[in-house]
């Protein structure tokens, strides 16, 4: 029978729930592997590697998210391009960035910076965007965000924002992004 005009479709008030809950749970963890197969830890290293990440960071976004990472996004502050008459990033961070397989490298760049001369000046930039500016709401940054990221062909949540500010790391929330991890981390210092 279905519920009536009005019904919200609640939770059921019959007798038994918690223990239905319970055995639910009991089923649901005899189902899943304690253990990962050791060809699935093979084949996440060498694409944590693919992508120049270390294999518990990419283990930790790919369980957090669920889903496998296609595109790295920069912000220029993480990629050290912060002058409008230098738009290369410097030369250890454009060989990692070239190094990448399989993932979109993404930028987003702070003014003055044009991010147009930052993807001609810099071969390991797929794409590049300005960035959210400082006084934009929640709502026009996540539908800027959202709207770049969904341009380039992405899941908002197969990809991973790696900045170096406070204000970039907010933009994995507003983003719904796999994650968020500092560009010293990412680059190794």
């Amino acid at each position: 029978m279905k519920p009536g005009m009005g019904h919200n479709q609640g939770p059921t008030m019959e007798k038994g729930l918690k223990w239905r809950s319970f055995q639910w749970q009991k089923a649901r963890d005899a189902a899943m592997p304690k253990t990962i197969p050791l060809m699935v830890v093979k084949m996440h290293v060498a694409r944590a590697h693919a992508l120049g990440l270390d294999y518990p960071t990419y283990a930790m976004v790919r369980k957090a998210s669920g889903r496998d990472i296609m595109g790295l996004l920069f912000s220029s502050n993480a990629l050290r391009v912060v002058r409008s008459d230098q738009p290369q990033m410097p030369v250890a961070r454009g060989e990692v960035l070239s190094a990448v397989q399989g993932a979109k490298r993404l930028a987003l760049v702070h003014a003055p910076v044009n991010a147009a001369e930052v993807v001609l000046a810099n071969e390991g930039i797929d794409a590049a965007d300005r960035a959210p500016k400082f006084t934009q709401s929640w709502a026009e940054m996540r539908d800027h965000l959202g709207g770049f990221i969904t341009g380039q062909r992405l899941a908002k949540d197969q990809v991973l924002i790696i900045g170096d500010t406070a204000m970039e790391r907010d933009w994995t929330a507003a983003a719904q992004a796999a994650g968020y991890i500092e560009a010293q981390r990412y680059f190794r210092g």
